[in-house]
C-alpha cells in the first residue's frame, strides 16, 4: 500500500510580512514539506486545485514541477484537478511536461472539486457540472492515448487531426478519478477502468463499501482486470506522539475550518464531541498516535476490501510548519512501515 501526503496551498500571514512577502514564504514551507516527504520515504505528495483568496494553489502543476526539481523519489499528483473547468489539452501538456521534468514521477488524479468559483472564472456554466465533466474526461483519455487527435465536443471546439505535445516519459500516465459519494461517479470509473480515489472526510469510512464494490462491479462487467481497479483513500488526518497531543494540535483549527465551510453551505456546527466520533475506531479522520493511525488504516482497508494508496490531508487544520514536518517524519518513520509490514504479511 502507498502512503502520501495531499496538501493545499494555503495563503498564510506572517507578522511584519506583506501579503506577497507571505505568500511567497506560505510557498517555500509547502515545497520544503514535500521534499521532507521525499526523504521521509512517501510515496506520493498530492496538490490541490483552487480558486479562492485563502489558497495559492489555482495552478498546481506549476507547485508540482517546482517540487520535481528537488525531489528524488516521491510520485507527484494533482488532488485534484477540477477537469470540468479546465482545459484537457492543457491539462495533458501541463503533466505531460511535469512528467518529463520528474523523470516519469507525475500522475493526476481528475475531479469535478467541491467548489464551484472555477466555473464563473472560466465562463462556464456550472449547470453544466457533469456533462462538462465527463466531455472532457473522454478527450483527456483520448489525448493521453494517442498524439494526433481527431475530436468533436459539445462545450471545446474540434480537433481534426491535431498533434498534441509534449508526450509524457511513462508510456501510460497514470490518469485516477477522484469522487465524494455520487454512486454515477464510482460506477463511472469502474466502467473505463480508471483507478478511483475516494475523499472520504467525514461519517464512518466502512460506508464506502457498497459504493466500491460498485465501481469494482462495473469495472469486472466491463472486462477490466482487478488489477487495474485500484482503489485510494483521501482523508484528514495528523499524526502525533501521543493520542492526546495530536487531538489537541489539530482540533482548534479543524473547528475554525469546517465551522466555516459549514456556514457556507448549511451545515450544523461542528462540536468536539463530533470531532471525537470521527477519531474514533470506525471514523474517518485519522488522528492520533502512529500506531493507532496504522492500525486503524489498515481497519479501512479490510472495511472497504482491500486499498493501494492511503493519503494524508493535514494542512485543513492551519497546523504550523514544526508540527507539519514531526507528522510527515512520523508518518514516513513509522505509520508507512507498519501500514507495510502488515500488508506484506497477509498477502
Amino acid at each position: 500500500m502507498e502512503i502520501g501526503i495531499d496538501s493545499f496551498a494555503g495563503a498564510m500571514r506572517f507578522p511584519g510580512l506583506s501579503k506577497g512577502a507571505s505568500h511567497a514564504r506560505s510557498m517555500q514551507l509547502l515545497l520544503d514539506r514535500m521534499v521532507f516527504a521525499d526523504e521521509k520515504g512517501l510515496d506520493i505528495f498530492g496538490i490541490g486545485e483552487h480558486h479562492r483568496e485563502e489558497f495559492l494553489d489555482s495552478a498546481p502543476s506549476v507547485i508540482l514541477a517546482a517540487a520535481a526539481a528537488r525531489t528524488k523519489n516521491i510520485r507527484l499528483t494533482s488532488a485534484v484537478t477540477v477537469l470540468s473547468a479546465a482545459d484537457p489539452v492543457r491539462v495533458f501538456q501541463q503533466f505531460a511536461t511535469l512528467d518529463l521534468i520528474s523523470g516519469g514521477r507525475a500522475e493526476m488524479v481528475v475531479g469535478r472539486g467541491s467548489f464551484s468559483e472555477s466555473f464563473p472564472l472560466f465562463g462556464l456554466d456550472f449547470r453544466d457540472y457533469d456533462d462538462l465533466f465527463i466531455e472532457k474526461l473522454d478527450l483527456l483519455l483520448q489525448l493521453r492515448e494517442q498524439e494526433e487527435i481527431t475530436w468533436r465536443g459539445r462545450f471545446r471546439p474540434p480537433l481534426d487531426h491535431q498533434k498534441v505535445y509534449p508526450r509524457p516519459l511513462q508510456e501510460n500516465l497514470p490518469v485516477w478519478i477522484g469522487v465524494g459519494g455520487t454512486p454515477q461517479s464510482f460506477a463511472r470509473a469502474g466502467m473505463l477502468g480508471l483507478p478511483l480515489m475516494v475523499a472520504i472526510i467525514g461519517g464512518e469510512t466502512h460506508r464506502f463499501k457498497p459504493l466500491i464494490d460498485l465501481y469494482r462491479r462495473m469495472g469486472a462487467e466491463a472486462g477490466h482486470a482487478p488489477e487495474k481497479l485500484k482503489v485510494g483513500i483521501h482523508s484528514l488526518g495528523y499524526v502525533a506522539e501521543t493520542t492526546e497531543k495530536a487531538h489537541a494540535d489539530y482540533w482548534p483549527g479543524y473547528e475554525v475550518l469546517f465551522n466555516k465551510i459549514g456556514r457556507e453551505r448549511g451545515w450544523g456546527k461542528i462540536t468536539r464531541d463530533h470531532f471525537e466520533d470521527l477519531t474514533g475506531p470506525t471514523g474517518a479522520l485519522l488522528v492520533g498516535n502512529p500506531e493507532e493511525v496504522a492500525e486503524k488504516i489498515l481497519r479501512h482497508s479490510q472495511a472497504l476490501g482491500g486499498i493501494s494508496r492511503l493519503t494524508f490531508q493535514m494542512v485543513s487544520a492551519d497546523l504550523p510548519q514544526d508540527k507539519l514536518l514531526s507528522a510527515i517524519e512520523l508518518i514516513g518513520d513509522k505509520v508507512r512501515p507498519a501500514v507495510r509490514k502488515a500488508v506484506g504479511v497477509a498477502l
